[in-house]
Order: C-alpha cells, then sequence, then structure tokens
C-alpha cells in the first residue's frame, strides 16, 4: 500500500536534445541568469548565484498558463556538467519539485542536453495532467531554444 501512495504522490518529466556546440557554450548559457529573458520561453528570469545552497528566485511560464514564482536551492552546481535545484509550494512535502539540468560533452562540439524534473507531494495527482502537458511542453520549448541560441553562437563562434 505505501509502495502505491508513493508512487501517486510521485511524477517525473524527462526530455532530452541534442546540441551542435560545445559543452562550456551550453553552460555558459544556462548558467548566464540574466539573459533568460533575451531567449528562454519557459524560464522566464531567475535570480541568485549558481552554487550550491544558494537559494534562487525562479520565475516560470509554462504554455498556455500564468507565470509562476519560486524561490528553490541550489543542489549541484557543476561548471559544464550539471545544474539542479529543489523548490517547494508553499511547505514541503505539498508539492515539491527537483529540478536537473545535466550536460554531457559527446565530441568537441557536440553535446547532449537533458532537462528532467521529479515531483513529489500530495498535490502531484491533482496536477499530473498539467505536469504531461503545458510542463513538458514548457521543457521541450526551452531546450529548443537553448539549442538555437548554442548554435547561432557557435556559428559566430562566440564562446
Amino acid at each position: 500500500m505505501l509502495y502505491f501512495i508513493k508512487k501517486l504522490t510521485m511524477k517525473e518529466i524527462y526530455t532530452e536534445i541534442e546540441i551542435q556546440a560545445p559543452d562550456k557554450r551550453v553552460w555558459k548559457i544556462l548558467s548566464d541568469f540574466e539573459s533568460f529573458p533575451t531567449w528562454n520561453p519557459f524560464i522566464r528570469r531567475i535570480s541568485g548565484e549558481v552554487r550550491e545552497g544558494a537559494q534562487l528566485e525562479v520565475q516560470i511560464q509554462p504554455p498556455g498558463k500564468n507565470e509562476i514564482t519560486f524561490k528553490p536551492t541550489v543542489l549541484k552546481a557543476m561548471p559544464n556538467r550539471e545544474l539542479s535545484w529543489l523548490g517547494h509550494f508553499l511547505i514541503p512535502g505539498l508539492f515539491d519539485g527537483e529540478h536537473v539540468f545535466v550536460i554531457e560533452s559527446l565530441e568537441k562540439n557536440r553535446t547532449h542536453f537533458i532537462q528532467r524534473e521529479v515531483f513529489r507531494g500530495l498535490l502531484v495527482p491533482l496536477l499530473a495532467h498539467q505536469l504531461d502537458t503545458n510542463t513538458r511542453q514548457g521543457f521541450e520549448e526551452m531546450n529548443r531554444a537553448l539549442k538555437m541560441r548554442a548554435e547561432q553562437l557557435e556559428a559566430v563562434g562566440k564562446v
């Protein structure tokens, strides 16, 4: 019974994309929070430091939905490799999200980018459909925008 309840109160979204640019360029774009409003259709704004333990202020806008602002804590900030944070809605256990960006170097100018989030909490079953549709679409739109930005910068030779 406990396994069934745990499974109901957990959901993962997993997206990935291949980018024709070096991992360092992808990291530079991902960790340049100030530029997010100019290119990112999903995460509209982030403020805070890219360091473990730092608190961020993140504003997202899933397609077709209103903006949502939350204040997650950075769990990992490994340059050129991974950035992750953990956020909560109101109180821990109600609706928590561990958001992870993984950057894997495939070759000199090829990168595999993964964006995923594991949601846990009592509200997950109520929000599951929205997570599968609007939130997943937001991840995919962001992935494509990151790819476009990294590949454009690669084409003009900017780091």
